[in-house]
């Protein structure tokens, strides 16, 4: 039952962190009035797929991030030429749906060769039926239908590049932007699941140790060593500690809600560790409301520092292969994390919130920050750059970005097998 929990909770955890990534971009794509033609969790083979609206909403085999496809930003899949036979039918004097073979079965259906077409401006097509000339008419979410396959128009104003460089900048955004409002109010949920600390308490001492040689007992609670309040900080005893070898520290402790001083002297081993020979334990208690905020907004900072410098040390080389963790390695460690409790899942699945956001910036090809990087271009010179350029050097990025993916896997299960 466990591992079927851990299973559950492994793969919600990547659902969840992919969607909130992906509805931003969707989110705010619609907003700007752009057609999103899919929304999809995965890439690879289709596993479940439906349409809602204009978009098509699809769940794909392989669980390793997920798209939103914007009409505009790839070139359209579907195109109608000057000469090309189609039918159309007609609903209110407008094109509704333009079929682009099987026409025999389109006996509602008006059948020509294209003289002229514009799907993108002017909305209309003007048709050689039997050798006359029609003009018509195209509705602005007409459907192309080809082999029973039904692909929405996507007029200029829908597509993705007609709409401003800030429009775009924030439907790019607002992916990351969404997984850093998710890693905050999971940041907030921990602390609140797992209290605040409150106090340092001893869980046991060593025997024979300079703890229990001076008297220090299993829950003792240690109130001050050397004049110092020790409060809920074990970093601050720890150090006190580093700072005293071999010298005698008095130690104020609570014991049956009596407070007792001890004289304890910390000893240096063979090894050079200073150590008293005990086993700490902070208690906590429930958070009010404005520590579980403050706390959530710390922990967030705390944590964004350190990722970033894990990204400056791998930028500048300063980590090695087996430093690097891919899919594999993270499915293990969250599984891990699953089972040493809810607040632990809650705050690992909040550092993987913050982890894919900053990811996502990052001006690698292929990821959201190359391609804010692209509109920042475009802002500044006053014209976009070339689409075919951009759109290599995406692909260019993806494939590199796939090929570190197979490396580091391929490494984590050489590790597994080696144990």
């Amino acid at each position: 039952m466990a591992n079927i929990q851990n299973v559950f909770q492994i793969v919600l955890l990547f659902f969840v962190l992919v969607t909130i990534h992906e509805w931003g971009h969707f989110y705010f794509a619609k907003r700007a009035g752009i057609l999103v033609r899919e929304f999809a969790i995965g890439f690879g083979p289709k596993l479940l797929s439906f349409k809602r609206g204009e978009t098509r909403y699809t769940l794909r085999l392989l669980p390793i991030g997920g798209f939103v496809r914007m009409a505009g930003e790839d070139p359209e899949i579907v195109q109608i030429n000057q000469g090309q036979r189609i039918a159309v039918q007609l609903e209110d004097n407008q094109v509704t749906h333009i079929y682009l073979n099987e026409f025999e079965s389109r006996r509602d259906a008006i059948e020509g060769v294209v003289e002229q077409i514009d799907l993108e401006k002017d909305l209309f097509v003007r048709l050689d039926v039997d050798g006359e000339v029609e003009r018509y008419s195209i509705h602005p979410q007409a459907m192309m239908v080809s082999k029973e396959k039904e692909t929405q128009i996507a007029p200029w104003d829908r597509q993705f590049g007609s709409k401003t460089v800030g429009q775009r900048a924030m439907a790019i955004f607002a992916g990351p932007l969404m997984n850093f409002i998710l890693a905050l109010a999971l940041f907030v949920t921990f602390i609140f699941v797992a209290g605040v600390p409150n106090r340092v308490k001893i869980q046991e001492t060593v025997p024979a140790s300079a703890a229990e040689k001076a008297g220090l007992q299993s829950g003792d609670i240690i109130l001050q060593v050397d004049h110092v309040q020790i409060g809920s900080d074990r970093s601050k005893l720890t150090n006190l500690i580093q700072q005293s070898p071999n010298k005698p520290m008095i130690w104020i402790v609570e014991r049956n809600k009596e407070q007792i001083r001890k004289e304890v002297t910390p000893l240096m081993d063979k090894d050079g560790v200073i150590r008293v020979g005990v086993s700490l334990l902070t208690e906590t208690r429930p958070a009010t409301v404005l520590e579980g905020f403050t706390g959530g907004w710390k922990s967030l900072v705390s944590a964004t520092t350190i990722i970033m410098d894990g990204f400056g040390k791998l930028a500048t080389l300063q980590v090695k292969m087996d430093d690097l963790g891919g899919p594999v390695r993270i499915v293990e460690f969250t599984s891990e994390q699953a089972s040493a409790g809810f607040a632990q899942y809650i705050s690992w699945m909040a550092i993987m919130s913050l982890y894919l956001g900053l990811f996502n910036l990052l001006p690698i090809p292929a990821l959201d920050g190359s391609r804010l990087v692209f509109l920042l271009l475009e802002a500044l010179r006053g014209k976009p750059v070339d689409p075919s350029r951009e759109s290599m050097v995406h692909f260019v990025g993806f494939a590199m970005l796939m090929l570190l993916m197979i490396a580091v896997t391929y490494n984590d299960i050489l590790r597994l097998i080696k144990g």
